[in-house]
């Protein structure tokens, strides 16, 4: 492999941000630009130069735009090898040009779930014809480029812009490993969500096959031990917690740390908001668990259960954590402090330990909705789905 100059490209995104200055910055390379409807659109507003994909293809968009990219002019654009005779005189034969850039980011299917659509308006969300050119790109990725998250524009706009108008061999690599880990993330996403909703009718087994995906969070200092490695992703799942919480000070957490307020803020929020409750863990072992006339009362009850082991662990509170109760914690040493919210004066408080970190997850999760938890062993997985029947919940960083 090789650089490989951008001639051509087709951009079909339904995340818009970042598209007009990207196309602008193509044109200035002289890339000529294919594209799908509202993104077509888009483009020609900021008065940018496109030809619509059914130009190309001689087809309209039909369907309700259900077909407008699943033809052989786009998929022998991505799938020929230039210099592999066959494959030039099959494009020659049939009028098929190469594409050499595939910027596509696909329908919000995760965010639809997320938001509770009906399952019509969920199915409709599922994309067919970006997976399909995605896979593409990334199998030719010794002549094709393929971009699946804005967040990598600028990534390839400093490559175009070190190389004169091309891509490096490793670069297209580097992109198509991120674009088949998106789209195997899409398919997870939706088998998961076809198995809730056949969950729903109480009759469903195991699905045969189970799938898992995350989106990169931050990579962690080390893992379980300090000669490991480590990295937290996040699944999507709307879900208050460790996952979705806001840090608001203090030093990155650890692979310990997130296992153990992960269990800290499941385990209270078993007491619901309606008595205030507070868990303290450290090291996946419960130090205490109690429940109080306020928050303060909750801790100090939960400290009394064992307060040698307390030292350097999490406590979870069930209510907003105020000022009394802050510097209650706060006299001994602890990693980290999570609650739906926080006070002002408390905030002021913790933040006078400037290592302690304090999370603010904006609310408790629901102990009796339905989900999937995960735990690993030694070949395989554990999966453990519950229902909105149970009234408990056991969850596991996965």
């Amino acid at each position: 492999m090789t650089e490989r100059l951008i001639r051509r490209a087709l951009i079909s995104v339904s995340d818009k941000s970042g598209l007009t200055d990207l196309a602008r910055a193509l044109a200035q390379y002289g890339v000529a630009v294919v594209s799908t409807g509202g993104t077509a659109k888009a483009l020609r507003d900021a008065g940018i130069k496109v030809t619509d994909v059914s130009a190309v293809t001689g087809f309209p968009e039909v369907m309700d735009g259900r077909v407008k990219t699943l033809h052989p002019k786009v998929h022998g654009g991505l799938l020929a090898v230039r210099d592999e005779p066959q494959h030039a005189l099959a494009m020659r034969a049939h009028g098929i040009e190469g594409i050499d850039l595939l910027i596509c980011n696909l329908y919000p299917f995760e965010e639809t779930v997320a938001k509770g659509a009906s399952f019509e308006e969920t199915l409709e969300n599922i994309d067919i014809g970006g997976p399909a050119m995605i896979r593409a790109a990334a199998k030719n990725h010794d002549w094709v480029t393929v971009v699946v998250d804005p967040e990598d524009y600028p990534t390839l706009l400093a490559e175009l812009a070190s190389t004169g108008g091309h891509t490096r061999a490793e670069t297209r690599r580097t992109f198509a490993q991120t674009a088949y880990a998106r789209t195997a993330a899409y398919d997870a996403a939706v088998s998961n969500w076809l198995a809730e909703e056949l969950a729903k009718s109480g009759e469903a087994k195991p699905p045969r096959r189970r799938a898992l995906a995350g989106r990169l969070r931050e990579a962690l200092r080390y893992g379980e031990n300090p000669h490991q490695q480590a990295a937290f992703y996040a699944t999507g799942e709307k879900r208050y917690g460790v996952a979705t919480a806001k840090q608001l000070q203090g030093k990155e957490l650890s692979y310990n740390n997130i296992t153990d307020t992960d269990a800290a803020y499941e385990m209270v929020a078993e007491f619901g908001s309606s008595v205030p409750a507070c868990a303290i863990i450290k090291h996946a072992n419960p130090c205490g668990v109690a429940e109080g006339a306020n928050i303060l009362d909750a801790y100090s009850k939960a400290l009394r259960c064992d307060p040698v082991s307390a030292f350097g662990g999490i406590v979870a509170l069930n209510r907003t954590l105020d000022a009394e109760a802050a510097r209650a914690i706060t006299e001994i040493f602890t990693e980290v402090i999570i609650a739906p919210d926080a006070s002002e004066e408390a905030i002021a408080i913790v933040a006078a330990k400037k290592n302690l970190r304090l999370l603010l997850a904006g609310g408790l999760p629901d102990p009796r909705a339905s989900g999937l938890t995960v735990k690993s062993v030694a070949g395989g997985l554990l999966c453990n789905h519950v229902t909105m029947q149970l009234s408990t919940r056991c969850s596991f960083i996965s």
